[in-house]
């Protein structure tokens, strides 16, 4: 099992979760972040960090996609390993917001630390 990062990051990258991760597991795209499956030890610690609720375990039913994308950014994405001040100014706005990754996703890369 690892956790994944779903589409309810996009566009709120709140970064909570980079700062409780005991392994650094996490990369930061232009408006979300991955967690890189391989490097993930399954602690959970970060789910109950996200403020939009975009970490999942991935034994959860549907989330394929989503383990595809984590693997695939962390390999091309910067690592980041502290809470950054990048949160978009929108973020609360977009807590919730459906269908995001058809509407805003970008594979630009982020900064990284």
């Amino acid at each position: 099992m690892t956790y994944v990062v779903t589409d309810a990051c996009i566009r709120c990258k709140y970064m909570d979760c980079v700062e409780v991760c005991p392994v650094d597991c996490f990369y930061e795209g232009e408006n979300m972040l991955v967690i890189n499956p391989s490097e993930c030890i399954d602690c959970g610690v970060c789910e109950p960090e996200c403020p939009a609720e975009a970490i999942l375990p991935d034994t959860e039913s549907n989330l394929e996609q989503w383990l595809e994308l984590n693997t695939t950014f962390s390999a091309q994405w910067p690592n980041v390993t502290r809470k950054l001040d990048q949160t978009p100014p929108d973020a609360d706005a977009m807590k919730g917001v459906e269908n995001k990754y058809e509407q805003f996703f970008s594979a630009e890369p982020g900064k990284g630390d």
